[in-house]
């Protein structure tokens, strides 16, 4: 993402000032320690994809600290789904994503906040837009809740054993950015860029979402050691052609107990991706009740939830940029 918006950017391709905060924000912010830290981003109110979320807590010796990074709504404008959403999230960490921050607006200035790059589709951006709309009137039945996610902050610091461990929902700049994209890390001209957020974030590794594709890549750092971006796609979706799971990340002083499509060690942890297989059936019945044929979700991403993206498992597997 660009670090200035012109100011005739569109809805859903804005990306507010309110949601940049920098790098150096990260390196002093409050760091919490933990053994096992799960990462869990884009739920898009996916209950069942959180009851695997939870499944897998349960096979860790010791319980896991669970950090859900935005984008834990999205679907659910059922008012019941929604709170259900709301209670089970709330009762761990959160930081907000795009669509949690645009839920206190006062217009629909940024549409939905994902900030989409030009190269998507215009009539995804606007159906995200109607989308976030109808969502945002659902959360305003829900003050308390509302209130409480008003509150959330834009970013996390964990410490796992030796590892500090920067959570975002964009990248490390702001909310909505799409640095940590899977195009953009692979690019080699972002190197430069990576190495000095690394530094002036003084984390070893970043943990992201919002771009919807998941990826695990490498880079030495000023001094030689090696950092770690690892963007989970999406938890409540499928992120790999053909399979109906979503993913979240796992960083942890011990290997995964079960579910990991990769891991890889760093220093004195282990960075996995972990499978959620979440009752895919049960989900898509629950997916078009809220969202049947013709409507705005339905028409974005009934594909992909019953088939998965055009992206493979080749694509997101560990690689050492530069």
């Amino acid at each position: 993402m660009k670090t200035d918006t012109p100011p005739e950017a569109s809805p859903g391709r804005s990306c507010p000032l309110r949601y940049r905060y920098g790098p150096e924000a990260l390196a002093h912010a409050p760091e919490v320690a933990t053994d096992t830290l799960y990462v869990i981003g884009g739920l898009y109110g996916n209950l069942r994809a959180l009851d695997a979320v939870e499944a897998l807590a349960s096979q860790e010796t010791r319980a896991p600290r669970l950090c859900f990074n935005g984008d834990f709504h999205w679907f659910d404008i059922d008012d019941a789904l929604h709170a259900q959403v709301n209670q089970r999230v709330l009762a761990h960490d959160a930081l907000q994503g795009n669509v949690e921050a645009e839920f206190g607006s006062a217009d629909d200035e940024a549409g939905c906040g994902c900030a989409y790059p030009e190269d998507v589709d215009a009539g995804v951006v606007a159906r995200s837009n109607l989308i976030h709309r109808q969502l945002k009137a659902t959360a305003a039945r829900q003050p308390q809740a509302l209130a409480r996610i008003q509150a959330l902050p834009m970013f996390r610091r964990y410490r796992v054993g030796p590892a500090r461990v920067g959570v975002v929902h964009g990248d490390a700049e702001s909310l909505a950015g799409w640095r940590f994209d899977v195009a953009a890390l692979d690019d080699p001209a972002a190197l430069p860029w990576l190495q000095q957020v690394f530094a002036q974030a003084q984390v070893d590794v970043f943990a992201s979402t919002h771009t919807c594709l998941p990826a695990m890549r490498t880079l030495a750092r000023a001094g030689g050691t090696p950092g770690a971006v690892v963007n989970n796609g999406a938890a409540g979706m499928p992120n790999f052609q053909g399979e109906l799971g979503g993913l979240c990340t796992r960083i942890a002083t011990t290997p995964a107990p079960a579910g990991a499509v990769f891991e890889q060690r760093l220093g004195g942890v282990y960075i996995a991706l972990l499978r959620l297989a979440y009752d895919a059936p049960r989900w898509q019945a629950e997916f078009e009740a809220q969202w049947p044929a013709g409507t705005a979700a339905h028409q974005s991403y009934f594909e992909r939830i019953t088939r998965g993206p055009r992206y493979t498992v080749a694509q997101a597997a560990p690689q050492t940029l530069g």
